[in-house]
């Protein structure tokens, strides 16, 4: 497809592939890593080459710089707006890879200052790890904007209270690393010499295995988010019944041996 992004071509962020592993890493450390209407439509093209190259199994999503992972829209670059109020779209649907129908896990590495619309990727990934020096925060009440896509994405991760406070104090708090590791923001805090390394090896250990059983895993869980139990568990049940031949298949019977866990 002509419209599919490439390397030389992006300005907001780099793309590179290797191992079944696609590497997403924000590259506006001079903005904070902040996000305009160009990042916003090279996100776009983004999702829809993972989503298309069945190559790619696994995404981790990174940001340059030392400062932040995301501090958010750019508040000295408008987004795009139509004129018509009733066509606006929220950014998110450019940004998150559950609204774009991306099933393949999105492995997070956040550092430094994860902030307001950051929360966009960070909703939807499937695994947070982060550094020890990051904190997270939204500042919309703090400037006199409702808070309310970010924290509604959000409170579908972490306790309501949690998701509450981040919300209502605004710039007056950050969470740090330790506190998000305690509420399940993050699963992991590691030292920020070592967040992409450990990012890239959980996204290779992810990467090995079946995609077919990956994704439907990813495409099942996160959808029955939308629905009750009842009606969840029997649109698992069809995904288990479609998915299990073809992903069983991709296992190599005779080269298959047990790993050697670990325990977290």
């Amino acid at each position: 497809m002509a419209d599919r992004p490439k390397p030389d071509e992006l300005t907001t962020v780099t793309y590179t592939t290797a191992g079944h592993i696609a590497t997403v890493t924000l590259n506006r450390p001079e903005a904070l890593n902040s996000f305009d209407q160009k990042m916003c439509d090279e996100f776009a093209l983004i999702w829809e080459e993972v989503k298309t190259d069945d190559d790619v199994h696994v995404v981790v999503l990174r940001a340059a710089g030392d400062k932040a992972f995301s501090t958010g829209v750019d508040v000295k670059q408008r987004l795009r707006h139509p004129d018509n109020l009733w066509n606006d779209v929220d950014p998110g649907e450019s940004l998150s890879p559950k609204l774009n129908r991306v099933w393949k896990p999105l492995v997070a590495a956040v550092h430094g200052m994860a902030a307001g619309g950051a929360f966009y990727w960070l909703n939807e990934a499937d695994i947070i790890i982060c550094s020890d020096d990051a904190t997270f925060f939204d500042p919309h009440v703090s400037y006199g904007m409702t808070a309310a896509l970010e924290p509604i994405g959000l409170a579908r991760r972490v306790p309501l209270g949690e998701a509450l406070r981040i919300t209502l104090l605004g710039l007056d708090e950050r969470l740090s690393a330790e506190r998000a590791l305690q509420i399940g923001l993050v699963s992991e805090v590691v030292p920020r010499a070592g967040l992409w390394k450990r990012a890239d090896e959980l996204a290779g250990i992810i990467a090995a295995k079946p995609p077919v059983a990956i994704q439907g895993s990813v495409r099942a869980i996160w959808e029955s988010l939308d629905s009750g139990r009842t009606q969840a568990l029997r649109t698992g049940l069809s995904y288990t019944q479609l998915g299990n031949p073809a992903g069983m298949a991709q296992v190599d019977r005779e080269t298959f041996r047990r790993p050697k866990w670990t325990v977290r």
